[in-house]
């Protein structure tokens, strides 16, 4: 067995629900270098998160797939890793290397495991072989694994292995004619088997939309046809008097700063313009004396000086307050449905700039928390979220958001709602301003607080009434305790 067989081939994991792709930010690992089980080997940024991702396998790094900025798509070649000696030297015997490939890793990423099979199970290698399309149902649907690619080969086969470079190709001897060829019969149809072909959905694809296999050209290795193949050898002609599409760049000048966007700068694009295309949103705003929520807060920590809380905590309270009031706010619209969805818990969004952008980490079910559980939540998520430490569930599936956009220096905003929330509290910056107080005038800390929302799930009495509750809250707070 060549060392190029016993390689192990760790493909991008699903790293959350609904990413397709991740880009790879910075390799912690080097062509040589060996690597133990479950050690981190590469950083990658999704559309949610940057994350560190462990590698299953111990070894040698034979083969980085993808360079840094470079996108690579879930399920893809990441890393090739070669199996060692007990000495870390050249790569371990066949007994050896089985034996490390059934110890197996213990971490598990989101959506990708490797568990702990029975002591007889052994792992398969993927191999090609040109056999007969299948004419029965079950052979038909008996797709190859995406992480197991296909089972033993028949006597004869010819067999293929992943390179270095993680693509399929035939192992020596069918290489070098020392293994007797394989020819395949007809195919039902009058299609030829003899086109290179390793999954069976490539070939029921293929009878699907009538294409002859064996006038189909592969661009794979080894000239194996791929679904592309197929796809384009089925794809309609284009007519001759509709020119080709084409969507030219913008044109760029001497000294010009190009910046890509992907990662999560594109999903902040997508979702912004997705929320200002869906929603009809109104803001509505109101300057309130913060004096008393101020002295409040000295208060308490003096109370309590190992558990402070922030003005960003209190502000938290209440707006939970005002949700259970106004709970029309704490809901999404289901367009395809066509109804409005109100939230039975209260995931509180807050709005935290990072060096990557604006992120809105969630914190769950944040009405069973109390005041003190709120301020060491919010210290804890917005310090992750900078770090860039968050997983990426820990950025989905808010239904209100907390904005203090205050700390920019700004008074007010309109800002945008997070889509498929349906409002957003803003909270400007807290300054010394002349106040009229008990018919005198007065400097107090004043701060405008805004409400974007969404004028389908509510009109102006609602959104008022919350609104003019947080103010009432934020000049008065012992109006919390009787707050129902």
């Amino acid at each position: 067995m060549t060392t190029v067989e016993r390689t192990q081939v760790f493909l991008l994991p699903d790293l959350g629900e609904g990413l397709s792709e991740a880009e790879i930010v910075e390799w912690r690992v080097a062509v040589g270098d060996v690597v133990e089980v479950d050690q981190s080997v590469v950083e990658v940024e999704t559309a949610k998160a940057v994350v560190d991702v462990p590698c299953p396998y111990a070894g040698r790094v034979v083969t980085l797939h993808g360079a840094a900025g470079e996108v690579r798509p879930v399920g893809q070649p990441l890393i090739t890793i070669a199996p060692l000696d007990g000495d870390g030297g050249e790569p371990a015997g066949h007994a050896n290397y089985r034996e490390e490939e059934r110890a197996g890793s213990g971490n598990v990423l989101i959506g990708y495991g490797t568990g702990h099979g029975s002591a007889t199970r052994r792992r398969r290698r993927p191999r090609l072989a040109l056999a007969p399309e299948p004419t029965d149902s079950a052979s038909q649907d008996a797709a190859p694994d995406a992480a197991d690619p296909a089972d033993a080969a028949p006597r004869g086969a010819s067999r293929v292995a992943p390179d270095p470079a993680g693509v399929a190709r035939p192992d020596a001897g069918a290489a070098t004619g020392a293994g007797p060829a394989v020819h395949a019969g007809p195919v039902p149809g009058g299609t030829s088997s003899s086109a290179l072909v390793i999954s069976p959905i490539v070939r029921r694809l293929a009878r699907e939309r009538g294409v002859d296999l064996s006038a189909v050209r592969g661009t794979g290795p080894g000239g194996v046809i791929r679904r592309a193949d197929v796809e384009a050898a089925s794809a309609p002609p284009r007519l001759a008097a509709v020119p080709e599409p084409h969507v030219a760049l913008a044109p760029t000048g001497d000294g010009d700063v190009v910046i890509p966007l992907t990662g999560i700068r594109k999903v902040i694009a997508d979702k912004l313009s997705r929320s200002r295309r869906e929603i009809p949103e109104v803001t509505i705003w109101v300057d309130v004396d913060a004096t008393g929520l101020l002295e409040t807060r000295v208060a308490i920590n003096a109370a309590t000086p190992d558990a402070p809380v922030s003005i960003l905590a209190l502000l938290a309270r209440i707006c939970l307050s005002g949700l259970r009031r106004y709970p029309q706010l704490n809901a999404r619209v289901d367009t395809e449905g066509q109804r409005i969805v109100q939230s039975a818990g209260v995931h509180l969004g807050i709005a935290a700039q990072t060096d990557r952008g604006l992120l809105v980490p969630v914190l769950r079910d944040a009405q069973r928390l109390t005041t003190a559980e709120l301020a060491a939540a919010l210290a804890e998520t917005t310090a992750a979220a900078r770090a860039g430490t968050l997983a990426p569930a820990r950025l989905t599936g808010g239904t209100f958001t907390l904005n203090n956009y205050g700390v920019f220096g700004v008074d007010g905003s309109t800002p945008i709602i997070n889509h498929p929330e349906v409002a957003l509290l803003g909270v400007g910056r807290i300054v010394d301003k002349p106040w009229v107080v008990d018919g005198q005038l007065a400097v107090r800390k004043v701060t405008q607080l805004s409400l974007t929302f969404d004028h389908r799930v509510c009109d102006g009495g609602v959104a008022g009434g919350f609104l003019r509750h947080v103010a009432d809250c934020v000049e008065r707070p012992a109006l919390l305790i009787t707050a129902v």
